[in-house]
């Protein structure tokens, strides 16, 4: 699939962050994904993730945090972190419009990124569903500190992506939480995976582990659009 993709700079506040725009030819809906605590938009496992959903037939724009864009290891506090979310939305909004795009626009984050997202979306910003890849419900090792009161007043679709060894969400609790939000909520667990949902014993890239996670999250964009 042929696929143009931009580079772009976008402000938040009185900061610019950068940003990558890809577009395939005939898309049917536009993801915008924001990176983990940890690494940033051009982390191996965010290219290979977005690639895959490019050729998928989403569009995608993936950013950086204004922390990670100055430098710093300590991520935004969350109102510097839902501002911009906020602008990634809007600056996703005017790239599909300059195409003449009416489809819908998803949020999408890995770990601390898709946080940050449902937060900004019980905030009051708009999203045609979120998607989580790892969602971390409590620190690891930490179960009573659980991250789950924004999510039951959200009835857009969402779909949590999960390492089944993942120690930022015991299972039987997040299974709790989804099931406590209701229909518009899917589980999904990749077994064996890690919060990075690497596997044990199976040897892949991290562009190869983001890419294999794209049709399952297509998918459900398809049916829950």
């Amino acid at each position: 699939m042929t696929v143009s993709e931009s580079a772009l700079t976008f402000a938040v506040g009185d900061v610019g962050v950068s940003a990558s725009y890809a577009r395939p030819e005939q898309p049917f809906a536009t993801l915008v994904l924001a990176h983990g605590a940890g690494a940033g938009m051009e982390h191996p496992f965010m290219r290979g993730f977005t690639d895959a959903l490019n050729d998928e037939g989403v569009a995608t724009l993936r950013f950086n945090f204004p922390y990670r864009e100055a430098g710093r290891k300590f991520p935004d506090r969350p109102p510097a972190a839902i501002a911009a979310w906020r602008a990634a939305m809007d600056e996703a909004a005017r790239q599909g419009a300059g195409h003449g795009d009416t489809w819908p626009v998803w949020a999408a984050g890995k770990s601390f990124g898709g946080r940050m997202a449902s937060m900004a979306v019980a905030e009051g910003m708009s999203a045609a569903g979120l998607v989580y890849l790892g969602y971390p419900l409590h620190p690891p090792g930490k179960p009573e500190k659980i991250r789950d009161e924004h999510l039951y007043g959200l009835t857009l679709p969402m779909l949590f992506l999960q390492g089944s060894r993942d120690t930022f969400a015991t299972p039987d609790l997040l299974e709790g939480v989804v099931s406590r939000i209701g229909e518009s909520a899917a589980l999904e667990w990749i077994d064996g995976g890690d919060h990075s949902f690497a596997v044990a014993g199976k040897k892949r890239s991290a562009d190869e582990v983001g890419a294999s996670l794209a049709a399952t999250v297509a998918d459900f964009m398809r049916t829950r659009g």
